[in-house]
Parts: C-alpha cells; sequence; structure tokens
C-alpha cells in the first residue's frame, strides 16, 4: 500500500504549456472566423491545433472558457487598432472619422468572426467578455470626444454617454450587414460609412464633410 503511495506521489503532475496554449487559442480563433462560436467544435479546436483533446481541456476545461479567452484576444487586437488611428495628427472630428471606420471597415473584412463578437448568442461568461470590450472600445471614443470638446470643436456633452453611443450605434448598426450574405461589399460600406457619419454627427452637431 505504502509502496503504491510512493509510486504515485512520484508522478510529475502535468501543467499547462504555455506554447501549446497559444496554439489552441490560434486555432480556436481560426474556427470561430470560419463558422462562430455555436459551431466551434472542441474536438475540432484540438485537431487544428495539434493536441489531443485532453490537452486542450488541461488548459481550458471548458468551452465557454475557451472562447472568453478568444473574445479577449481578438478585441484587444481591435482596440489596440483603433486606438492607434485615434492617436494620430489631425482635428477630433477627422480621428473619430477614421476610428470608426477602421473599426467597422475591419468588422466587415472578418464578416463571420465580427458577427460573433457583436451578435452572436453566447453563453453569459462569454457576454460579460463581450461587455468587456464594448467598455474598452468606448473609452478609445471618450478620448477623442474629450479632445474636441477641450479645444472647441465639439460641443459640451456626457462624455461617456456619447461613446457608448457611438459603440451601440457600431455594433447594432452593423448587424445587418454582417449577417446578410446578400448584401454585396459596396452595399456593406455603403451602410458602414453611414453609420460613422451618424455617430460622427451625433457628437458634433455637424454634417460630416463629404
Amino acid at each position: 500500500m505504502s509502496g503504491a503511495n510512493k509510486a504515485t506521489r512520484s508522478v510529475p503532475l502535468r501543467t499547462p504549456s504555455p506554447s501549446k496554449r497559444a496554439s489552441i487559442l490560434r486555432a480556436a480563433r481560426e474556427l470561430v472566423t470560419g463558422v462562430g462560436f455555436r459551431d466551434t467544435a472542441m474536438n475540432a479546436v484540438a485537431e487544428t491545433a495539434g493536441v489531443a483533446l485532453g490537452t486542450l481541456y488541461r488548459n481550458f476545461p471548458s468551452k465557454a472558457e475557451l472562447m472568453v479567452e478568444v473574445v479577449a484576444d481578438v478585441a484587444q487586437r481591435e482596440v489596440d487598432a483603433v486606438a492607434k488611428v485615434a492617436m494620430e495628427d489631425g482635428t477630433a472630428a477627422e480621428r473619430l472619422s477614421a476610428s470608426a471606420w477602421l473599426f467597422a471597415s475591419r468588422a466587415l473584412l472578418g464578416q463571420k468572426l465580427a458577427h460573433a463578437l457583436v451578435a452572436e448568442p453566447v453563453e453569459p461568461e462569454i457576454e460579460s467578455a463581450r461587455l468587456k470590450y464594448r467598455r474598452k472600445l468606448a473609452r478609445v471614443f471618450e478620448g477623442i470626444i474629450e479632445l474636441g470638446i477641450r479645444d472647441g470643436e465639439f460641443p459640451t456633452q456626457d462624455v461617456q454617454a456619447s461613446a457608448a453611443c457611438i459603440v451601440g450605434s457600431l455594433f447594432e448598426g452593423l448587424i445587418g450587414p454582417l449577417a446578410l450574405d446578400s448584401l454585396s461589399t459596396a452595399e456593406r460600406q455603403r451602410q458602414a460609412k453611414a453609420i460613422v457619419a451618424f455617430c460622427l454627427r451625433g457628437v458634433s452637431g455637424k454634417m460630416a464633410q463629404s
């Protein structure tokens, strides 16, 4: 009995591998990009990542946990891209327009993934991660609006409310273009541009220059 216990204690515990974890995340992101959250299966993630199913579950005990990580990873990339544009030279209106358009155009390019991040029905854990994404994005727009108010370009307003409205307009306004396969690329772009113009008009009180 004691010998058996000693043998059991001598077996090293397996810990998650950072490299395998990264491979799993890449594979999951690739699959979500193709089919969305709901139709991404754990065995398909393991196969795409080149790991055993057991290895996958050692790194991510549940599909929901894995999808939360996918949302966090993709969301940070999108926020970083928008934030970079927001920091470039130009007026507040130019920065707001460019940032909002970048978000919209990237969403249209990654149509399935963007729809998953915006509108696909998901578990509460994943929805919580998506809400964090919206808040991070809103903070980028808050910075632009504050700049516009400080420079006298935008009227005084509730910065947080305005930024939240921009994010809401982008997310809700893009659901149709992202979900409808019948729309052409040109039609999607026209609707995205109309959404961006609406956001700018709402913050500045002025029509966007064509």
